[in-house]
C-alpha cells in the first residue's frame, strides 16, 4: 500500500511563505483525487485543498487566493505552496489519499503575528 510522509512545514511570519511536500511511497498516477487537511489546536479537522489527475483544484474559502495545491506524478508528490500566511493557518498538516495510509503524523504550520 502506498505511504504518504509530509514535510515542510515551520514558523514563519504573518505574511510569509512556505510549500508543503507530500512524498509518496509508490505511483500516484493512479489516485485519482489528493488532499491537503490541517487541524489546529482544539479544532475539527478540516479540509484544505484537492486536487485531482488530471489537475482540477479546489480550496476551503480562507485560502483561496493564496494557497497553491499541485502534484507531480513523475515525482510521486503533492505539493501545497502557502503565500500570504496568517496566524489562524498554525495547524498541523496532513495529506491524504484514496488507498494510501499516512506514515507520519503531518508537518507543523506555526505563524506568528
Amino acid at each position: 500500500q502506498v505511504q504518504l510522509v509530509e514535510s515542510g512545514g515551520g514558523l514563519v511570519q504573518a505574511g510569509g511563505s512556505l510549500r508543503l511536500s507530500c512524498q509518496a511511497s509508490g505511483n500516484i498516477s493512479r489516485i485519482s483525487v489528493m488532499s491537503w487537511y490541517r487541524q489546529a489546536p482544539g479544532k475539527q479537522r478540516e479540509l484544505v485543498a484537492s486536487i485531482t489527475w488530471p489537475g482540477a483544484t479546489t480550496y476551503r474559502d480562507t485560502v483561496q487566493g493564496r494557497f497553491t495545491v499541485s502534484r507531480d506524478n513523475a515525482k510521486r508528490t503533492m505539493y501545497l505552496q502557502m503565500n500570504n500566511l496568517k496566524p489562524e493557518d498554525t495547524a498541523v498538516y496532513t495529506c491524504q489519499a484514496p488507498g494510501t495510509v499516512s506514515r507520519g503524523q503531518g508537518t507543523q504550520v506555526t505563524v506568528s503575528s
